[in-house]
């Protein structure tokens, strides 16, 4: 983690208010971007479900049913702990590679450095939307047994949920794709991976009515 001219680590974007997050969002500050919005995303699908799948009341009552709720749920809150804390890590990821950019270029030593900077930077930064990805992935999951299982009036908060964490999987997935460089020797395993989630996530989605 990066941290202030003081030493200490910078305060969380989570910690900003409401309001001025999504003023940070709108600004012209390269961040964050849409890989703080999509693990945002998936962060606030995840407490949805969780709500869901905390209710006391299942579909029918059924003891099966508030065994696999409590399983979602388990799910659903590691995931968000996962999704709030990539929040801060995809906005560290890219200006470090930001600062990889910046560094002096006069000398043939000094190109090669920052060349070998700048792979690993975008590396990291390709791999922290992946993270991003499989934990909206997650999420989705613990949407599905919510709307099945869970509380009927709380449907619709259930594949709400599903809808956000499947919009912050795709807002991943498409940072994995922009990041992916061919000089990383991990991009096609990162790429594949990303794929895989979108493959995994459709399912679900349509598992939800979200997609046909």
């Amino acid at each position: 983690m990066t941290t202030s001219a003081g030493g200490a680590p910078p305060p969380s974007l989570l910690d900003l208010r409401l309001r001025d997050l999504l003023d940070r969002f709108a600004s012209t500050d390269p961040t964050p971007g849409g890989g703080s919005a999509a693990a945002l995303s998936g962060a606030t699908a995840a407490a949805l479900v969780a709500m869901v799948c905390a209710m006391p009341r299942t579909r029918t009552g059924a003891a099966l049913e508030r065994g696999r709720l409590e399983t979602a749920l388990g799910w659903a809150r590691e995931a968000s702990s996962r999704l709030r804390s990539l929040v801060d890590e995809d906005s560290e990821a890219f200006e470090a590679v930001m600062a990889a950019y910046r560094l002096p270029k006069a000398t043939d030593e000094e190109r090669t450095q920052r060349k070998k900077a700048i792979t690993r930077a975008m590396s990291h930064a390709t791999q922290v939307p992946v993270r991003t990805a499989e934990a909206c992935l997650v999420v989705m999951r613990a949407a599905v047994e919510a709307a099945q299982n869970g509380n009927p009036k709380a449907l619709s908060d259930a594949r709400t949920g599903g809808a956000m964490a499947w919009a912050g999987l795709l807002g991943a997935v498409e940072n994995v794709r922009i990041n992916a460089t061919s000089d990383d020797s991990t991009a096609a395993g990162l790429l594949e991976a990303a794929e895989t989630a979108v493959r995994d996530g459709h399912a679900l989605a349509a598992s939800l009515g979200l997609i046909r």
